[in-house]
Formats: C-alpha cells, sequence, structure tokens
C-alpha cells in the first residue's frame, strides 16, 4: 500500500497552477525523506511488475526479463511427419513466408500477461500459449506459461521444444528423472543469477496422446521407445547461444549421422520419423538445455517459473486462476479505457480493436547489446558541397565502424516478423495508445530511449543492438551516423503526459480503491503527482538536449542564398539525402527535390522541430522554467512564420520543399503529398487559417490524396506517382492518416470558416480508415505496413502492429457525422 494518500490527493490539486507548480508541490511534501521513500517505493513495484514478459518478440513465444544476460525460453515446434518436410515446418522465430494465418495476442496486458494464437495453417495447427505474472518476493515475482495445441487431424505427430537458455554465468541444471531414456512426469529446471536470485522451471508431463515405436533402436538406452519428455543439456559461448534452431538442428544431425552409418536410412529399415527427430535424454548441467515432448493429436502442458524469493511454488491449478482473473480484468478494463464510438461499438469491431491494441503492446521487447556506429566525423558528412551524396558515400566506405556500448532498450517493435528492433520515429506513435493504457508503462520505454542519448544529443534511429537483433537486418542498413536524425515523436507523448499530470486534480487517486494493482502502477506517476513531476525534471534536459542537437546539426542555409524569411535562423534540411532516398526522414523515398543540394530546406523538418519547441514550452511551462518556455516561444512563433516565408506555395496551396536552381536563387519544388500537409498534421497553423482552406481541398481531392481507404501518400497528379520502389509514392500510412484525422478533427470543433468542411472530411476519413484496417485483419489475420490506394488492401510487411495499431485511438474519437455535440477538442489540437 502507497502511504499518504491525503497528502498526495493535497498535492495533486495544487497541480492546477502551472506557472508556480514546483514551489507548491515541494510545499505540500512534509519532507524530502517522505517523498525518497513514496519514489523509491513506487520504482521497486514498477521495476518487479514490469520484469518479465514475452521481451523477445522476434520468436512467436519467447520469455525473458529485463535484465542483461540472464534466462531466456523460446518456443519451437514442428510436425514430425516426413523426413522431407522437417525442416520447413519447424517453428521459433517469427518469418513472414511460413504460411501463417494469423498470429498474435488477443489480449495482453504488460503487467498481468494474456493470450496468444497462432494459426499455423502449415503444420495443420492452432497454437495458444497463455502468459501470468504472479507477483511476491524481491525478483520480480514467479511467471506461468500454458501451451495448448489443437490439431486438425488427431494421428498427426507434432515435436514441442522449450529452448532454456541462461546467459552470463550463474547456475541452470536439469535434475535427473527417474528413467535414463526420459521424463515420465514433471522436468524441473534449477538455477540461480545475479539478478534473478535462486528460482526454478518446471516443464509439466501435461495431457496428450504420445506416440510410441516398436523399432529396434527403441531397444537401445539411448533412444528410449517414446512417450516421455527428453532433456539435452549442453554449454556453448554466450555470444552463440541466441541461436536455436541451428544448435537445435545439430544435436538431431548427430542422431541422423549415427542412424545412417548403423543403415539405419533405407525406407524398409528405418524408424518412424518422429523418433529419428527426438533427442536422446542427456539432462545435466549447461547454458542452454532443450526440453522436448512428442505428441500425437491434440496437446497441453505449463511451464511454471517460482523465484525462491517468492516463498512457495507456482501451481498449475495457479496458473488456471491467474489465466482466468487476467482475461476477466482485460476484457473489463479495456471498455473502459478505449470506448469506441460509432459507428465502431459493434462487437466486431471490439474485438478487432482488443487484438490490434494486444498487438502492440505484445510487441514490446528488451533488447541489450552492442551496436554498430560510424563516429569517425568525417568532414564529408557535413554535407556542405554539391555532390554531398556521392562524397559522403565514398566517406562512408573509407572509414570503419565499430562497435559501441552494450546498450539495453525496451522498446515496441513496429513488426514481429520483419522489424523486431527500437524504431525511433515509430516509437512515439507506437506509446499513444500505450500511454492512454499505461501511463508508466510508457513512460519507462520514453526513459529507456533517453538512456541512449549521447552529450551532444542523438539518438540513433534505428537500434539493432547484438548479433541476433543484427542477424534480421543487412549489413548496409546497420550502421548508425551521429549526425543523422528522425522525427522526434517521443515528444509526443511527454506532452500528452504534461496536459493529463496537470488535469489530474486527485481523481485517479480518490479512486484508488476500485483499482486492481497492476491498474494501479499503470497510472502511479499520475496518482502522485509528485513522482510524476521528478519524472519530468530528470527527463527535461534530455528533452532539451536532443532538441538542441536537431537546431545545430540539421540547421538550413538561409543567409548564403539571400532567402527573404521573417527570421534568418530557422530553416532545417535533413542529413543523409541521396538522390532516391532520404531515409531520415522516415518518408524514405518520398519525392524531393532533385538533385540533392545543400541549400536544400525541408518543410517536414521544420515541422517537426516547430512541434519539439512547443512541446518544450508546455513542458517547460508546467516545471516553472519560465526563461526558457521564453525562448521556445521566440523560436516557434519564428518557425510559424518561416514555414510561410519558406515554404508556402501560393501558386500550388500547399507548403512545399525549397532548393535553390542554376541561378543561385530559392526555388519551392512541390511534391503534393504528405509532406504538403506537415505544418498543418503538427498543429502549427490555427484553425482559421486562410490557408486550412487549401489545405483542406488538397486533402479532400479524389485526383490529389483523397481515396475511399485513406489518404495516399502522394497525390495521383504527381510525375512520381507509383514509380520505383513506390513504398512513399502512393501506398496509405496509418501513423500520418491519424495525425491528419485528429487535426481534422480539431478544426471540426472550433467555430472558424473551416469548421463544416473539417467535420465532412474528419467524419469520412475516419471511418474509411477503421474499415479499410478491420477489412484487411478480417480477410488476412494481420495488420499491415501500408494499404493500397486503390483496393485497400493491405500490403509491404504483415503483422505490422505498430502505428497501424493507432487505429483503436481512431476508433475512441467522437462521431460527429452521427451529431454528437462539437463543442471543441478535449485536449486541443497539440495532442497527438
Amino acid at each position: 500500500m502507497i502511504p499518504n494518500w491525503r497528502r498526495l490527493l493535497a498535492a495533486t490539486a495544487l497541480l492546477t497552477s502551472t506557472t508556480t507548480v514546483t514551489a507548491t508541490i515541494d510545499a505540500a511534501a512534509p519532507s524530502n525523506n517522505d517523498e525518497s521513500i513514496l519514489h523509491s517505493e513506487l520504482a521497486s513495484q514498477q521495476n518487479s511488475s514490469l520484469l518479465w514478459g514475452p521481451y523477445r518478440p522476434n520468436l512467436y513465444f519467447g520469455v525473458r526479463p529485463r535484465i542483461p544476460k540472464s534466462l531466456m525460453t523460446g518456443l519451437m515446434w514442428g510436425k514430425v511427419e516426413s523426413f522431407q518436410d522437417f525442416q520447413n515446418t519447424m517453428r521459433y522465430t517469427c518469418e513472414q513466408n511460413e504460411g501463417m494465418k494469423g498470429y498474435g495476442w488477443d489480449e495482453y496486458d504488460a503487467r498481468n500477461g494474456g493470450v496468444q494464437t497462432i494459426h499455423d495453417r502449415g503444420n495443420g495447427l492452432t497454437l495458444t500459449t497463455s502468459f501470468v505474472k504472479v507477483p511476491g518476493g524481491r525478483n520480480g515475482g514467479s511467471w506461468g506459461a500454458r501451451v495448448k495445441g489443437v490439431l486438425g487431424d488427431p494421428e498427426q505427430r507434432t515435436t514441442v521444444i522449450l529452448y532454456v537458455t541462461q546467459e552470463g554465468g550463474g547456475r541452470l541444471e536439469a535434475e535427473r528423472g527417474e528413467e535414463k531414456r526420459g521424463y515420465e512426469g514433471d522436468v524441473v529446471l534449477s538455477g540461480e543469477s545475479e539478478g534473478l536470485g535462486g528460482y526454478k522451471l518446471v516443464v509439466t508431463k501435461g495431457e496428450g496422446e504420445r506416440p510410441t515405436s516398436t523399432h529396434e533402436i527403441s531397444e537401445l538406452e539411448a533412444w528410449g521407445e517414446g512417450g516421455r519428455t527428453t532433456v539435452q543439456s549442453l554449454q556453448y559461448p554466450d555470444e552463440q547461444i541466441w541461436q536455436a534452431k541451428p544448435i537445435v538442428f545439430r544435436q538431431l544431425k548427430e542422431q541422423v549421422d549415427w542412424l545412417v552409418e548403423n543403415k539405419y536410412d533405407n525406407a524398409e529399415h528405418a524408424p518412424p520419423v518422429w523418433q529419428v527427430f527426438t533427442l536422446q535424454n542427456r539432462p545435466g548441467k549447461g547454458n542452454v538445455h532443450i526440453v522436448q515432448k512428442v505428441f500425437e493429436g491434440d496437446f497441453e502442458f505449463d511451464v511454471l517459473f517460482s523465484s525462491e524469493s517468492a516463498g512457495t511454488e507456482l501451481k498449475s491449478e495457479d496458473l488456471t486462476r491467474e489465466i482466468k482473473a487476467g482475461s476477466e480484468e482485460f476484457g473489463e478494463r479495456f471498455g473502459g479505457v478505449f470506448a469506441l464510438k460509432a459507428p465502431f461499438n459493434a462487437d466486431k469491431y471490439k474485438k478487432f480493436g482488443r487484438s490490434m491494441f494486444s498487438n502492440l503492446i505484445g510487441g514490446i521487447g528488451y533488447f541489450y547489446g552492442q551496436a554498430v556506429v560510424d563516429r569517425s566525423y568525417a568532414p564529408e558528412y557535413d554535407e556542405v558541397d554539391e555532390g554531398f551524396w556521392e562524397e559522403a558515400a565514398e566517406a562512408r566506405a573509407r572509414h570503419a565502424e565499430a562497435l559501441e556500448g552494450p546498450h539495453e532498450l525496451f522498446t515496441s517493435v513496429p513488426s514481429r516478423p520483419f522489424f523486431p528492433r527500437g524504431f525511433l520515429w515509430d516509437e512515439g506513435f507506437h506509446l499513444l495508445p500505450i500511454a492512454d493504457w499505461d501511463t508508466d508503462l510508457a513512460l519507462e520505454v520514453i526513459k529507456s530511449w533517453f538512456n541512449l542519448i549521447d552529450e551532444d544529443g542523438w539518438i540513433g534511429r534505428e537500434q539493432i543492438l547484438g548479433a541476433e537483433a543484427r542477424s534480421k537486418v543487412p549489413q548496409e542498413f546497420q550502421t548508425q551516423y551521429p549526425h543523422y536524425a528522425n522525427p522526434p515523436t517521443l515528444f509526443l507523448v511527454v506532452e500528452q503526459f504534461v496536459e493529463r499530470l496537470l488535469n489530474t486534480n486527485g481523481t485517479a487517486a480518490v479512486h484508488k480503491e476500485r483499482l486492481s494493482q497492476s491498474e494501479s502502477l499503470a497510472n502511479a506517476s499520475l496518482e502522485n503527482p509528485e513522482v510524476g513531476l521528478d519524472y519530468l525534471r530528470k527527463i527535461y534536459p534530455l528533452l532539451r538536449r536532443q532538441f538542441q542537437w536537431f537546431r545545430k546539426t540539421q540547421k538550413g542555409d538561409i543567409k548564403s542564398y539571400d532567402r527573404e524569411a521573417y527570421s534568418a535562423k530557422e530553416a532545417y534540411r535533413w542529413r543523409g539525402r541521396t538522390t532516391t532516398h532520404c531515409l531520415t526522414s522516415g518518408l524514405d523515398d518520398y519525392p524531393r527535390p532533385q538533385p540533392p543540394h545543400p541549400g536544400e530546406l525541408h518543410v517536414d523538418l521544420m515541422s517537426w522541430v516547430g512541434l519539439m519547441a512547443k512541446s518544450l514550452s508546455n513542458i517547460g511551462d508546467a516545471l516553472g522554467f519560465a526563461e526558457d518556455v521564453n525562448e521556445y516561444r521566440t523560436i516557434l512563433d519564428a518557425i510559424e512564420h518561416n514555414l510561410v516565408d519558406l515554404h508556402w506555395s501560393e501558386t500550388d496551396g500547399c507548403f512545399c520543399d525549397a532548393t535553390i536552381d542554376d541561378f543561385e536563387e530559392n526555388k519551392l519544388v512541390c511534391h503534393k503529398g504528405y509532406i504538403s500537409l506537415f505544418p498543418f498534421l503538427t498543429g502549427l497553423m490555427k484553425p482559421d487559417d486562410p490557408k486550412v482552406g487549401r489545405i483542406l481541398a488538397l486533402i479532400g481531392d479524389e485526383e490529389e490524396l483523397w481515396t475511399p481507404y485513406g489518404l495516399r501518400s502522394l497525390s495521383k497528379k504527381d510525375a512520381l506517382y507509383e514509380t520505383a520502389e513506390n513504398y512513399w509514392r502512393s501506398p496509405i500510412w496509418i501513423n500520418i492518416n491519424y495525425m491528419a484525422v485528429k487535426q481534422l478533427h480539431y478544426v471540426a470543433t472550433q467555430d472558424g470558416p473551416h469548421k463544416e468542411v473539417a467535420r465532412d472530411l474528419y467524419s469520412r476519413l475516419r471511418k474509411n480508415l477503421v474499415e479499410t484496417i478491420y477489412n484487411a485483419w478480417e480477410e488476412t489475420g494481420f495488420a499491415w505496413e501500408q494499404y493500397n490506394p486503390d483496393t485497400g488492401k493491405g500490403q509491404r510487411t504483415q503483422h505490422f502492429t505498430g502505428w497501424t495499431s493507432l487505429v483503436v485511438k481512431i476508433m475512441t474519437m467522437e462521431d460527429l457525422e452521427g451529431g454528437a455535440k462539437a463543442t471543441g477538442s478535449e485536449h486541443g489540437h497539440d495532442e497527438l
């Protein structure tokens, strides 16, 4: 129980005055010692609550703690019906080409657990993995998982392997059973490590028929006749043990080689397939333990982890109880947090919304390892000369990158099969729905990212930590460069937190008695305002440092080209451009001025810097940093003016990138599309601005951006529409469409000349987006990276449950078409 609720409630009430927030909170606190105890107690509970999870999102099911070099588990399975197909049917890492009908979390909460269903058509199997956490003890408590398989063919043989490893020393041992040939009952592994203390991992016997064999090798002590669980305990170098499939197949190959040598490889004399691919039982000590079961037909078994510090061992009946309780709590809470609005309040949309959100939050992972970074700071990286992209490419080839770290990151991944790692600009979009559900989980993720910031203010845009993460990335994309930026979307989430903190007014604390422990921890920084403010004070200098890094390293050139602008300072250019791509912008192949020029200016980047200034102004205001706030407001004013002076095209009716022509004069290059909307999308335009009307006309034009499925990324009239890679040159992307829906809603709920047009566009776009994503999910079982502007079909990366999950927030937005009163946005246009 967290102490002193009366004092905390009084402190919360004082938060209504933003200019004196620091002084009033300090005055409300009886002593620094009491506050320190509160912070320490909450920090301990947060760490314990979030220690364990399916934090290996690159696997179909893999559990680990947020501790470097620790215990890890991974589930592997496949049918064993034919020698030819065995290797192709084995599942372990999430892949796009394994014929899945869909897979993912049906419900998931990061503090309790959840239920995942995997529809494995290739194996004729529906696999369910239920995961729960049980608090208690000093080391993060205990956890359990239930693995259940339902087969289309009741006679099909399926092998299921739990791959258990422990990095970094410690002890892990498989206790020997009564029978040398395998385990009739449960398998018990006992271990100890620095971060976890002592623990026990039990793999229960479970339920299901086991195949048996009368083949003569069944008489050999090493092989057995089947029907038992087998364990092989091995010792490998730490840097290799993540390679589960190669290690398992290497062990199996030893057996196959023996069978061949002993003439058991001809069709008449061969053992059954399942027996050939059943490992011999060799339990003992090691840092790799392969626990294998073979079933005939349906099956079920449990994996039970018990921390010694908890005092009691977790049992299967406990797991059954916790799965039921967790599912009931999730169902009750989801409807309260995400109250879906008409016309999306039917049961089918509720099921869809639960799945989309659960897969977003269930895609959170913990990564640890070294990153590849080029800190040569080659002069060519300044990109100041014409032809800079060629010079930079030559410098990259010349200069050797180096491994830095190890670092750790707690992050939500965009796609488990294709992008199982941290992406900086994706993360802010991911955390918007997550923060609605669990504020403090979102704050933990943000803190993890800002722990990576260097002394200059740079955070690598893509975090590829360790050999396992690098195995999914082509070598040419692994190196990170400290002059490369990425859209700073984390500012969106921090600003949202500030607004909620200021608007809490004690209501969360008043109703604390009605909250579960996990739900209370999810909002602890709101319920305990001094904790929330302490978080802001700690992260604010890092936010400011990143803002200053952006303004220094990504600045554009105004003075050298005699550009006329309100401010001679506020202009920006993405570094890292080539003739075909601007990867740092996040919009990759979106058309930019050709050829690239050091005098180029990018309207989307200036908009992002403006958003940073606006966010920092609000955060600084909440913390009472008046001098800083005045600085941010001055910068924001200059940016808002310069967006018009440097980027607005009256002829085209939109914002455009700028470059320098052959006569060394400023020239606007207008490729109408997402880029053209950025000052609007980032909330830097007032709702009564006449230019907003031109932007709305562009959005609503079917020959430009409007489609029945969402806004296309590039105008249908553009000469480069659907050309080359066609990544951001026509497809519909949900993150940008979400930003458009939010800003349309804001304009639609403010009195002004554009209200009715915005209301119509908002209502239609909201419906179009939800139906597009829902229909593709219903048809394929997946959320997709992008959607086709002509058909609405999902395309490119499947299981893209990152920012596509913003559809859940879109479904919770008000139905203006249905006659809901439009009285103004609840949070204003600053909140995305």
